[in-house]
């Protein structure tokens, strides 16, 4: 892993400045602490901070081919590197080194733009073919590296990060999306190719995009995720089991490549516990396992972690989180997501995040990613105890199914028969709506909306719509268990779980995470795999416990989802109000900001200070308008600092 940048000039313009590439750079140093490297010339520039995982060298890229007439700076790694690697010495093709990336330039040289479809890893490519005089930008299939771009002033500023846009160029305009931040409000994300800044896009998901003196392309899809009716000739669930299981265990093996120690998340949960156990099957080293214990108990699941680790005999080590790290840490988790976010659970990753790397851990797997392909959230069950309701929507014993839903929510949408019968409109058919899954949880998005200022949302502007347009193509046909997958694997898991609580808080310290699920086999697997072998009757996972039963305690395998939540509202009003909280919810700088309206956020801040406990809404917007608040202090209000004079001697520049 590491942090790429650079520019192309699409407008006739004088040769880029070395300083801006390497502002760019610097401003990403922390995903590369490693080494920097520099490429230039006339019309591009190519920059990366390197972090040593796969690499032994310092400031290995960019790299090139033979000729030098394909450069290549990516993040991330292609962990099926060494077969294509024989198959191209195999056609002629000459390495100069053993980097992974550098199969990228010769698969390029063989397959132009289709080279793609034959990587097997995560990654962030920026690859520049001189002779077209084109720079190509593509990402992984589920999105794990991220990579952003932006036009101005006659080139594209392209970035692993958006801060390192940012400093390539002061004049660069930093402005939050009004329409954006309504986004995230109601979905928790951007929609498509969007992000919370103003003319900053995201190359989104399995898309690339081509920047050439004629402009930049409209982003092309490179691989789509299609999900599959009944089989025809539908094997066992022993069979499927099994393929699973080989399939899961081939995604671990691959991603334990690495010349550093590498460790694993272990939360206690059923997806962690596999990839563990799967790690212990395909490696007979040491294995440091590291988790999140909470020092208020209805968050804490340390003896659920310490069960499993017993039971695969790893080195275990928790952090364990109060309110105040929470609160402590808050600013720097949002300098990281670069986004607004509504709840805190990314600041105990941070911490955690933290701690792998200062125990001598620099590679870490985890279980992310499973809860979206085979079944695994609470909004799954939920969509199906609505659908069986609305059969018989006056029947009181179905009615009772509610119940089983949200247990371990203090304020639970079901601890009321009738609020939860309003709440999840047990009334409406589940085919009748495209998003009915969704519905239940977007209704927050009107609350939280209500909170922005009249300019704001002075337009007709629909989220709703906007996600309508994004998705619904792709949606027709499928059945409401589908497409709720297909709603969380497009929109929440990369642009969300991966981003601001996956990529960018294990970055933070440096520290490069893998996701074995994620493996683009097992994926197109799993949406092969009918609904009701993913969740039966309300178990969900069903048919990934099933394969792993036997490797885990059965404890750990038939335990019931708990998701991994961490305190909102306690852990910045639960003690002493930190000094930056008072300052960014005060009336004067709610005004300076223009997003919100002070009267009801003060209002909010009031129940706050009060201390009584808060429902999901008010926690979520308590914590929306605190990111908010602080991403506008941070980026909009003060702009990143100029890098050093001298990046060191861990520095290669290629000028041509």
């Amino acid at each position: 892993m590491s942090g790429v940048a650079g520019y192309f000039n699409i407008q006739a313009a004088p040769k880029g400045s070395l300083r801006s590439l390497e502002q760019m750079v610097w401003s990403l140093r922390h995903r590369g602490p490693d080494g920097f490297g520099f490429f230039q010339d006339d019309l591009t520039g190519l920059g990366r901070a390197h972090l040593c995982t796969t690499e032994p060298e310092i400031g290995l890229q960019p790299l090139c081919n033979e000729d030098q007439t394909v450069w290549v700076a990516a993040d991330g790694e292609i962990y099926n590197h060494t077969d294509l690697r024989s198959q191209l010495v195999q056609k002629g093709h000459r390495f100069a080194g053993d980097s992974d990336m550098e199969v990228l330039v010769h698969l390029y040289e063989e397959k132009d733009v289709n080279f793609l479809s034959e990587l097997n890893g995560q990654y962030a490519i920026a690859l520049y073919d001189t002779r077209k005089q084109v720079l190509l930008l593509a990402r992984d299939r589920m999105g794990i590296c991220p990579l952003f771009y932006c036009c101005h002033g006659g080139s594209c500023y392209f970035a692993s990060e958006m801060k390192a846009v940012f400093a390539a160029d002061r004049s660069v305009p930093c402005q939050i999306n009004s329409q954006v931040l309504q986004d995230i409000f109601t979905f928790w994300s951007p929609v498509g190719a969007d992000t919370i800044f103003t003319g900053v896009e995201q190359v989104q998901p399995g898309h690339f995009v081509e920047v050439s003196r004629q402009g930049i392309s409209q982003q092309r899809p490179y691989w789509h995720l299609t999900y599959a009716e009944e089989p025809v000739d539908p094997v066992s669930e022993e069979e499927l089991a099994e393929e699973l299981q080989t399939l899961l265990t081939d995604a671990v093996r691959l991603r334990l490549q690495a010349h550093v120690p590498i460790g694993a998340y272990l939360s206690g949960g059923l997806d962690s516990s596999v990839v563990t156990a799967l790690i212990r099957r395909c490696s007979a080293h040491p294995l440091s396992t590291f988790a999140v214990a909470f020092e208020d108990a209805v968050y804490d699941e340390r003896q659920k972690q310490l069960r499993v680790s017993k039971h695969l005999q790893t080195e275990h080590e928790q952090i364990v989180c109060r309110y105040a790290d929470i609160a402590r840490c808050f600013p720097r988790v949002i300098f990281h997501t670069e986004t607004p976010i509504l709840r805190t659970a990314p600041a105990p990753l941070f911490l955690l995040s933290g701690l792998a790397r200062k125990r001598g851990c620099p590679v870490i797997l985890s279980g992310e990613g499973a809860d979206e392909i085979f079944g695994g959230y609470d909004l799954f069950k939920e969509a199906k105890v609505r659908a069986f309701i609305s059969v018989q929507p006056d029947s009181a014993c179905r009615a009772m199914l509610l119940k089983r839903l949200y247990p371990y929510l203090a304020l639970s949408p079901t601890r009321s028969a009738s609020f939860a019968k309003q709440f999840f409109a047990t009334t409406v058919h589940p085919e009748s709506d495209l998003f009915y899954a969704h519905q239940p949880r977007w209704k927050n998005g009107r609350f939280l909306i209500g909170f922005l200022s009249d300019a704001l949302t002075a337009d007709d502007y629909s989220p709703l719509e906007k996600m309508r347009g994004f998705v619904a193509s792709s949606m027709h046909g499928q059945d409401f268990f589908t497409r709720a997958q297909y709603v969380e694997s497009r929109l929440l898991l990369p642009n969300y779980l991966l981003s601001s609580q996956g990529d960018r808080m294990t970055m933070a310290h440096s520290v490069a995470g893998r996701y074995p699920f994620l493996d683009h086999r097992v994926v197109e697997f799993a949406a092969r795999v009918p609904g009701r072998l993913k969740m039966k009757g309300l178990q969900e996972k069903y048919l990934l416990k099933k394969a792993m039963r036997g490797l885990l305690p059965a404890a750990t395998v038939q335990r019931k989802k708990q998701p991994y939540l961490a305190p909102d509202i306690p852990s910045f009003f639960g003690g002493a109000v930190p000094p930056y909280v008072e300052h960014l919810l005060s009336p004067g700088y709610l005004n300076t900001t223009g997003l919100f309206k002070p009267a009801m956020v003060t209002n909010l801040v009031g129940k706050c200070r009060a201390g009584s406990r808060q429902g999901f809404r008010e926690n979520m917007a308590l914590v929306g308008i605190l990111s908010t608040q602080s991403l506008y202090e941070q980026f909009v209000e003060n702009r990143l600092t100029d890098c050093p004079e001298s990046l060191g001697k861990t520095k290669k520049i290629i000028q041509m």
